[in-house]
């Protein structure tokens, strides 16, 4: 069909012919091109590859490139040098054209100097103890009327999520940071190079005040990465505690208010709170070592009920939640572990 449709094209016409075959001319033409590479001849290695009739000559790829590369047009987009020419009632190629030749000389790529950001490392940071690794932040308490606000310092220890200090103030200052830093440190009776000090990257947290007294306290610093909510996962657990407590106000009155606030909050999270991560403890507990104490006598008073009626228990001694022994900033992936 295809031969015949070639042959009777040759005498009246491709349109013709395939109205009078039935036959589209898609088909037709598919044929002629597939006919047309075949005889084109196979290179061997080194032989020149024949040129598309179509193709730009060499000097006319010469013209374009001095064109896309003239003073006029080096810094601007293949598709404006081309409207511009036609403005100007000049044509050299089209725009596809213009890419091609510039990509056959590496020219095409961003020319303006984007910002590129830093790699910054992974913090990774180990508490097998109270006072190894301390976690702070500051966040914002609504104040009396819309657009006030207090600022909330807080220093958790991750291990035992003891608050060890905060402080309540009207604006948030490197200096007020400093001084709450200086004072937990003194209180908690931290030696020179036994503290680690997490902080995202806010001003106050990176500012010289700050950096300059963890330096002559022997404190180590390390810093969330930017954006990375999760590099500081333990203050900000512990604001969300705080802020969905069912008496949290909506706003505070005063400074004063939101300072008896945090008094009373703080006290409760520290010696009433059973936290969940670790073993249903109460922070206080585990800061101050009380936690073997009570695991000890949970256990007891378990194992009593046990003796009095083992099956309830499907008689398998029920155990307390286990203490914590680790608490891990971005624990390392296994990947890394094996390495």
């Amino acid at each position: 069909m295809i031969s015949a449709a070639n042959s009777l094209a040759d005498q009246v016409g491709v349109v013709a012919a395939c109205q009078a075959l039935r036959l589209p001319r898609s088909a037709l033409y598919r044929d002629r091109a597939a006919r047309q590479v075949c005889l084109l001849p196979v290179p061997t290695c080194g032989a020149p590859v024949r040129r598309p009739p179509l193709a730009l000559s060499e000097l006319e790829r010469r013209v374009v490139l001095d064109v896309l590369n003239s003073p006029r047009f080096a810094n601007g987009a293949p598709a404006a040098i081309h409207a511009q020419l036609l403005d100007e009632g000049r044509y050299v190629a089209s725009v596809r054209t213009m890419y091609r030749l510039l990509q056959s000389c590496a020219a095409v790529r961003e020319r303006r100097n984007q910002l590129r950001h830093p790699e910054y490392a992974k913090p990774e940071l180990l508490a097998v103890v109270p006072n190894q690794v301390w976690s702070w932040d500051i966040t914002k308490l609504k104040g009396p009327v819309r657009g006030t606000c207090f600022h909330l310092y807080v220093i958790l220890d991750i291990f035992s999520r003891y608050v060890v200090g905060w402080m309540v103030a009207e604006q948030e200052t490197a200096e007020l940071a400093e001084q709450l830093i200086a004072d937990t440190a003194a209180k908690e009776y931290i030696a020179p190079g036994a503290l680690t000090l997490h902080a995202d990257r806010g001003s106050s947290m990176r500012s010289k005040p700050v950096a300059t007294l963890l330096s002559d306290l022997g404190i180590t610093k390390s810093h969330s990465r930017p954006y990375i909510s999760d590099d500081n996962p333990y203050s900000e657990a512990q604001f969300k505690t705080m802020k969905y407590q069912p008496g949290f106000p909506a706003r505070f009155g005063s400074l004063a208010d939101a300072r008896v606030h945090c008094v009373q909050f703080f006290t409760w999270y520290n010696q009433q709170h059973r936290h969940s991560g670790i073993g249903m403890m109460t922070p206080e507990s585990v800061h101050t070592g009380r936690a073997t104490e009570v695991h000890k006598q949970r256990q007891a008073t378990l194992a009593g009920a046990f003796q009095r009626t083992p099956n309830r228990f499907k008689h398998r001694m029920p155990q307390p939640q286990k203490l914590p022994t680790a608490a891990w900033i971005n624990p390392p992936t296994m990947e890394k572990k094996a390495a």
